[in-house]
């Protein structure tokens, strides 16, 4: 049996987490943001009206609102970046935590297609996700290399590689290991509850800090069906994602056997799901998460994208201002958090202009 983890160690509050795409990454900037409130830290924010890191840009320092002035004196960062960590290390301490979050890249990539449907010229011409995989290099054109990062090896582009690099046994291993060198631990959004248990015990915050809604979710009716050779041929058209989530997949796992245990494991995950449940019937007023036509608080509208109906939550009325104010954080879409911290931190300036459907203008040079 191990120890409380508060008699052993202090809260890690310097902390970069690389926000990657359509893996549950929304859900980890929710806790992030809270945890920031929570101690009172500060939180590296884009700058200007922008809502990313730079995104689709390599990052650079100046990205962040205030970097000038504020220096290596922020605690958080996690919006949306391209990782470049030179530049993350002129914003962050030099004692930062970097975390980041893997997804089995064959539902990642059919997310990011209803998700991106719109944007991404690969996905816009085909007909549907198996249409698009059956023959990828059919729609996908190198030369559209910028708008269709979303259309192959997504994650390898966001940890700032090459997503159209050529998949060479060395080329791998080199980028792997310069992935394990910087990062201190890989999370994987296919073990989402056993990722925030393991995430607590590195960080040593209490439960209460890894306590989720799921956020940014969509409803399943947009859902489209991968046939089995669509699901094969992605490992291969994304075969620099596939052997990135592979390999950190085994490392998370043998991680928690060597940290936790996977009994301890098992324990802690049903207490996190417990308190999820508890504060779910305490700000809720439906069971879950509706979808976006049935969100009655039009400020708490996610942001909506592509084909995909993102679902959102309803609090319930008359909670009282404590309650009230820990569920609004719980169910705050990202924009809006982005936003009102923004606000919070940077109160002379103008403030984050909220606009809920995806325009696509963001994505012309």
């Amino acid at each position: 049996e191990l120890l409380i983890p508060s008699m052993r160690c202090h809260a890690r509050t310097n902390i970069m987490f690389l926000k990657t795409h359509k893996t549950a990454s929304s859900t980890i900037l929710n806790i992030m943001f809270r945890f920031a409130e929570r101690y009172n830290l500060t939180v590296a924010l884009p700058a200007d009206q922008r809502f990313h890191l730079g995104y689709p840009k390599t990052f650079q320092a100046s990205f962040v609102e205030g970097f000038q002035a504020i220096g290596q004196n922020y605690n958080i960062m996690c919006n949306h970046l391209r990782f470049n960590p030179s530049e993350v290390g002129k914003v962050m301490p030099a004692n930062t935590f970097y975390f980041s979050i893997l997804r089995n890249p064959i539902p990642l990539l059919e997310s990011s297609y209803v998700y991106y449907k719109d944007d991404v010229p690969a996905f816009r011409i085909s007909k549907d996700v198996n249409e698009y995989l059956a023959s990828p290099m059919k729609y996908y054109h190198p030369a559209d290399y910028r708008q269709n990062i979303y259309a192959r090896n997504l994650m390898w582009f966001d940890f700032g590689y090459d997503n159209n690099a050529k998949d060479n046994k060395n080329y791998i291993k080199e980028v792997l290991k310069e992935i394990e060198d910087k990062f201190h631990l890989i999370l994987i959004a296919d073990y989402f509850d056993e990722s925030m248990i393991l995430l607590k015990h590195t960080l040593c915050w209490d439960l209460d800090d890894v306590v989720y809604f799921k956020l940014n979710s969509r409803s399943q009716d947009t859902v489209q069906t991968l046939s089995p050779e669509s699901e094969e041929q992605i490992k291969t058209w994304c075969s620099l994602d596939w052997k990135l989530y592979l390999h950190f997949n085994h490392s998370f796992w043998k991680r928690i056997e060597e940290t936790i245990g996977l009994k301890y494991l098992e324990k802690e995950v049903n207490h996190l799901r417990t308190r999820q449940k508890e504060l779910m019937e305490a700000c809720l007023s439906d069971q879950g998460p509706v979808g976006k036509d049935d969100i009655k608080n039009k400020s708490l509208l996610p942001f909506q994208s592509g084909a995909a109906n993102i679902l959102g939550y309803n609090l319930k009325q008359d909670l009282d201002n404590r309650t009230l104010r820990t569920c609004q954080r719980m169910v705050m879409p990202e924009l809006q958090y982005t936003s009102y911290l923004y606000a919070v931190q940077h109160p002379h300036k103008k403030r984050k202009q909220l606009n809920l459907t995806w325009q696509r203008t963001s994505f012309q040079k």
